[in-house]
């Protein structure tokens, strides 16, 4: 039998969700067959934009950056942590890992599989499961050196605020003497995972992981390919996040 090949990645198009503070994604002609006689398309997007992959270089300047990483990173046997049915913002912890990671051998591929893709284009999409700093830690552990997520981000995201700047800043003034101590979202697992000292890698907002789930379940082989552009000097880049069941 034929391998199965299934596409991992969310397509780029015109506003689509980015995350808070990361430039919007526009697509628009910038030659067309009728004036130029080729159909070519400007893209106005970040370096996180869709499905992606960060580098070290995303959370410190002293790290790697996407093309100081070897191409073997990108790629390998796919590990699936089953993290379905989680409530919203859940901090995803060691123990839950733990049947996943006993799976991984070196050069596997963890995949975080929340669910949260039928989320996607809304604010619910922001309230995803997160990996705790000992989750990320224990990856390291184990050995794994690539980590994937159908969702927005490995570390907690923040709630949306307000469109309007003045209404934020009095939300925020008034949550601060609510409860001067309240929770900031951080980069906790990131810091974990791309600062090893032989890198890291994550891949975020992937599609849907059930049929991977399902394929591991049944005992067939997949491997997943990561790869991104070839951005010189930089933090990431969008991929075209591929599996292949066998």
């Amino acid at each position: 039998m034929a391998p199965t090949l299934i596409d991992l990645t969310h397509p780029i198009t015109t506003g689509m969700p980015v995350y808070p503070g990361d430039p919007e994604v526009e697509l628009r002609p910038a030659l067309t067959t009728d004036t130029s006689g080729v159909n070519v398309l400007a893209l106005h997007l970040g370096s996180q934009a869709g499905t992606h992959v960060d580098a070290p270089y995303h959370v410190d300047v002293t790290w790697p950056t996407l093309d100081g990483l070897p191409l073997e990173l990108f790629t390998g046997p796919a590990v699936v942590a089953d993290l379905r049915g989680l409530e919203p913002r859940t901090a995803v912890t060691a123990d839950q890992l733990a049947p996943a990671l006993a799976e991984c051998t070196p050069g596997a591929v963890l995949l975080l599989a929340t669910g949260w893709p039928r989320y996607w284009g809304t604010d619910r999409y922001l309230a995803h499961p997160y990996l705790t700093r000992e989750a990320a830690e224990a990856i390291v552990a184990a050995g794994v050196r690539t980590v994937g997520v159908d969702a927005l981000s490995v570390d907690r995201t923040p709630e949306p605020g307000p469109a309007d700047p003045a209404v934020a800043a009095l939300l925020a003034e008034l949550a601060d003497e609510h409860d001067p101590a309240q929770e900031e979202p951080t980069l906790a697992a990131h810091r974990v995972l791309l600062g090893r000292p032989d890198g890291g890698v994550i891949a975020e907002n992937l599609t849907d992981l059930t049929p991977l789930l399902a394929a591991r379940e049944a005992g067939a082989a997949v491997e997943v390919s990561l790869f991104p552009l070839r951005l010189a000097a930089a933090d990431g880049a969008p991929v075209r996040a591929v599996a292949r069941i066998d």
